[in-house]
């Protein structure tokens, strides 16, 4: 579903330690980390600055192999003093088998493992579901089944109350975002990975012909990686959504 969804924090030392110590009980290890940012797998965070503020109200879940590791995420993070947002334990109404805990991150971010059958098990994945609050659901709706087809994602719920968008030809297994109406989640980056160039392109060409805000045109970016071919554009509540094709075969 995600190439890579990153957060800016105002403490990187503080908020990588969070990571880091509820991550040992899920079995995520860092992939990536130095001066600029660290990465587990498609979950990176970075320093705020002031032209790149912090992530607010975005609530995050991350994947538990098993539900004894969602108690241990609860206990680890409890132990080392982050705030409890929901001990462990069954939540069906999100559906029968699903079992998940609840922490706060250093800057009020809800974070969460959660274990469920229809979890995408690969090792390379960690996000299971994104919530992003909007100022209005229909509006934000309305963005993402502009750039779907060529960001590769299908709207696969929509109500009164919230919107659930999924990776095309999914089939309802592997991670999600679900847009619901609230005070609106604020700079999160969410990226979402294609194999062609021409896909970039009808993503960006798409989101700005509708009136949205063009954030960076599709071109190379070397500063990643040789290849990284990609482009930008703003969300109605100012998050930053990026197609990109890594060429990598």
């Amino acid at each position: 579903m995600f190439d890579h969804v990153t957060i800016r924090v105002t403490d990187r030392a503080a908020s990588e330690q969070f990571y880091e110590t509820v991550f040992v009980a899920l079995g995520i290890d860092t992939t990536y980390s130095t001066d600029a940012f660290a990465e587990w797998h498609d979950f990176s965070l970075t320093a705020a600055d002031r032209d790149h503020p912090v992530t607010r109200r975005l609530h995050a879940g991350f994947i538990a192999p098993s539900r004894a590791q969602v108690d241990e995420f609860w206990r680890a993070g409890t132990a080392a003093g982050y705030a409890d947002a929901g001990a462990p334990g069954p939540r069906p109404q999100y559906r029968d088998d699903y079992y998940g805990a609840f922490l706060l991150d250093p800057d009020g971010n809800r974070v969460e493992a959660v274990h469920h059958g229809g979890m995408q098990h690969n090792g390379t994945v960690v996000i299971d579901h994104l919530w992003l609050r909007v100022a209005d659901l229909a509006a934000s709706t309305a963005f993402y089944r502009t750039i779907a087809e060529p960001a590769g994602l299908v709207l696969r719920h929509e109500d009164a109350e919230r919107t659930t968008v999924a990776k095309a030809g999914s089939g309802g297994i592997g991670s999600s975002f679900s847009l619901v109406a609230g005070e609106p989640s604020e700079n999160v980056h969410m990226a979402f990975g294609r194999t062609d160039d021409a896909a970039v392109r009808r993503f960006h060409d798409a989101a700005v012909a509708a009136g949205y805000t063009g954030h960076g045109i599709p071109g190379e970016r070397p500063q990643y990686h040789p290849g990284y071919y990609a482009a930008y554009v703003l969300d109605p509540d100012g998050n930053n959504i990026e197609v990109v094709n890594h060429h990598r075969t």
